[in-house]
């Protein structure tokens, strides 16, 4: 089926701005240090141990423990009722076909290497998916960058901008500086979460522009980079899973978006679901999969589940050694 321009952007829904509700017994700080950012962090889902050491590790003022737990166990009990109230609505999301008012759009896309090289395992499609019906396994979103990304956009994206910020394929880089730092050693930094290390690389000697001396057979590379930063979900037992671009929907929706294109790759099987899936998704799939009421991206809104702290400003390193 086409789906119309209409269908995609909506004028905003209420949805609540994320602020800082303060858990019982505990003052949130008026004011962020100036190297601080803003967190959002799903609360009410075991383990509530790892939201404690969230909060330990990472806030600029740590509320008190016993002040974390009580909001903790009220968003669980939030948890419980919509187990019976939502039961289901993860379940048979929509999944629209592109209209043939992308088509421009869709063919630049597909002749970017990255969309071949990295889903190429299942069955996949570029497809119209709605936020509010996508199960998530993130349990934090940085505000802090939400925001900036919200500046970038400006006012709602028209269907072009929507398309290319879901579907980048100019492919931006979020800054980075790396060096050796000594014998066999190599750091590589960056803001962004999405640094990462990409692989082995085999490299033949002819691909060298200055090859080190002696009798070179080949060298072997530790490739360090970013991810193709498309937005992609899993569809797998009738549910949708939120995959990769979680700031992205996370804006989009506060913005007002409802509808978003998305790669969706189609997975037959737990066997797949092993291969394509994040590893939060294959340490717990009954969570996601089976759960009558598994976590959804608009939890992300709903004050009674959230818990938005300052923490500290961090960079993400990779370190390379040999």
């Amino acid at each position: 089926m086409d789906t119309s321009p209409d269908v995609l952007t909506r004028d905003p829904a209420p949805v609540p701005v994320a602020s800082d509700p303060r858990p019982a017994g505990g003052d949130a700080p008026a004011r962020c240090e100036q190297d601080a950012d803003q967190s959002l962090y799903l609360i009410g889902r075991p383990p509530l141990k790892d939201f404690l050491r969230f909060v330990k590790h990472h806030a600029v003022n740590p509320p008190a423990e016993k002040a974390l737990t009580d909001a903790w166990q009220a968003a669980r009990e939030v948890v419980h009722r919509l187990e019976t109230e939502e039961a289901g609505i993860a379940d048979d999301p929509p999944i629209g076909k592109l209209g043939s008012e992308y088509e421009p759009l869709l063919i630049e896309f597909l002749k970017d290497p990255l969309v071949h090289y990295g889903f190429n395992t299942v069955p996949t499609e570029v497809a119209i998916v709605e936020l509010d019906r996508m199960v998530v396994y993130q349990e934090h979103i940085d505000i802090t960058h939400s925001r900036r990304l919200q500046q970038t956009l400006g006012a709602i994206p028209g269907r072009a901008e929507l398309f290319r910020t879901c579907l980048p394929y100019d492919h931006p880089q979020p800054p980075v500086k790396w060096c050796r730092a000594g014998e066999g050693k190599f750091v590589f930094v960056s803001p962004s979460n999405d640094l990462r290390f990409l692989g082995p690389r085999k490299v033949h000697p002819g691909e060298l522009k200055d090859a080190p001396g002696g009798n070179l057979v080949g060298v072997v590379g530790a490739s360090v980079g970013f991810g193709s930063n498309f937005m992609n979900a899993i569809y797998a037992e009738k549910r949708l899973i939120l995959n990769n671009g979680s700031h992205r929907a996370f804006t989009l929706r506060q913005m007002g978006v409802t509808h978003v294109p998305c790669i969706v790759q189609h997975v037959p099987s737990r066997d797949e679901l092993e291969v394509v899936a994040s590893s939060s998704v294959r340490r717990n799939p009954d969570l996601y999969l089976k759960h009558v009421r598994p976590p959804m991206l608009k939890d992300y809104f709903d004050p009674q589940l959230r818990m938005v702290l300052p923490v500290h400003r961090r960079l993400r390193q990779i370190t390379v050694r040999f």
